[in-house]
C-alpha cells in the first residue's frame, strides 16, 4: 500500500475508500478545471481515471493549471499523467490525446459512471452534456469562472437528469475578465467535491 493510500486508510472506513477507488470517472479538457479537478480526485482516493485532451501544455496555463515549466510542448495527457503519478504511483489512468466529439466521446468515456466537463467552448460542451445524459452517466460541468472577485457567488445547479452544473453562470472569459487561478480553482474543488459526494452518497439525487 503506497503512502497515500495509507494516509486515506486512516480517514476513510475501509467501504467507503474501496467505493472512491472502484468508481471509474472520466475528464474531458485538461485545462484550469480538468488538470485540477484530476489533482484533487486523486488526492482523495480515486485510482481509475480516464484523461482526454488533445492540446500541449503552454506558458498561458501556468497560471492556473497543474503543469510545469518544464513541462512545456508535452501533451497534456502525458504531463498530467506524469504529476498525478506522483501522488499515487499505483494509479490507473487511461490516456486520450486527441479530440473529443460525439463520433467518440462514447468509446473514451462510456466505462466512466461520471464524467466531468472541462471544455472552453459552449458546442463541445453541450456535445458531452447530451451524450453523457443519453447514455445515463452522471455529469458534472461548469459555467462562469472567469475574472476575480465574490467566489461567494459561484454555487451549483443540479437536474434530476444527472446534470450538475458549477459556477456563477455569468463571467465569461474575456480580455477583462481572464481566466485566473482563485476562481478556477474554486469551481474545480467544487466539481471534484460533487464527484466524491456522489460516490459516497451512492448516487443520491441530492446530488
Amino acid at each position: 500500500m503506497n503512502p497515500l493510500i495509507t494516509g486515506l486508510a486512516e480517514t476513510l472506513p475501509p467501504e467507503q475508500l474501496a467505493k472512491i477507488q472502484q468508481t471509474a470517472v472520466g475528464i474531458a479538457g485538461l485545462g484550469g478545471l480538468g488538470s485540477n479537478v484530476a489533482w484533487h480526485l486523486v488526492r482523495s482516493g480515486f485510482s481509475h481515471l480516464v484523461l482526454a485532451d488533445f492540446d500541449r501544455v503552454e506558458a498561458s496555463n501556468l497560471n492556473r493549471q497543474v503543469y510545469f515549466p518544464d513541462q512545456l510542448g508535452l501533451l497534456k495527457t502525458e504531463a498530467l499523467a506524469e504529476n498525478l503519478l506522483k501522488i499515487n504511483p499505483d494509479l490507473d489512468l487511461e490516456l486520450w490525446p486527441i479530440l473529443v466529439t460525439s463520433d467518440n466521446v462514447q468509446s473514451i468515456f462510456g466505462q466512466c459512471t461520471v464524467w466531468v466537463e472541462g471544455f472552453d467552448q459552449t458546442p463541445s460542451k453541450k456535445m458531452f452534456v447530451e451524450e453523457g445524459l443519453a447514455s445515463g452517466k452522471k455529469i458534472i460541468c461548469a459555467s462562469g469562472l472567469a475574472g476575480w472577485g465574490d467566489t461567494d457567488a459561484i454555487h451549483t445547479k443540479h437536474w434530476g437528469s444527472g446534470l450538475s452544473v458549477v459556477g456563477d453562470f455569468c463571467t465569461t472569459v474575456a480580455e477583462d475578465q481572464p481566466p485566473l487561478s482563485p476562481r478556477v480553482g474554486v469551481v474545480a474543488a467544487k466539481q471534484a467535491n460533487l464527484v466524491l459526494s456522489w460516490v459516497l452518497d451512492e448516487g443520491s439525487d441530492l446530488l
